[in-house]
């Protein structure tokens, strides 16, 4: 299952470690927290729209490019989990395995 949490908190991290400041730097910035700062980071905690806008703001980041980059990861785990189209028996009669209905053949 993803979980928009753990993604959101690793680009925080990865944003945050890309400087090179602390979670001490950041929290302060930011007026929240050290503890709750490091659960938001490793996913444990949800953060507010405001609590992101204000950690955004602490990382001087804009707080669309961090929805963009999770946005990104989510898509490229959803395509890693989805599930392959099953191939059925030839019965179109030209030998060849033929896609699952509703799901186009390979070219």
């Amino acid at each position: 299952m993803i979980v928009l949490r753990q993604h959101l908190g690793d680009e925080l991290r990865r944003q945050r470690q890309q400087q090179g400041r602390t979670l001490r730097q950041v929290s302060a910035a930011a007026r929240v927290s050290l503890g709750y700062l490091s659960e938001i980071e490793r996913g444990q905690k949800e953060a507010s729209s405001e609590l992101l806008a204000s950690i955004c703001g602490a990382l001087e980041v804009p707080l669309s490019a961090v929805l963009r980059n999770v946005g990104d990861d989510i898509a490229l785990a959803e395509l890693a989990s989805a599930p392959v189209a099953p191939v059925r028996r030839d019965e179109d009669g030209d030998g060849g395995p033929r896609a699952a209905a509703g799901v186009p053949a390979a070219v």
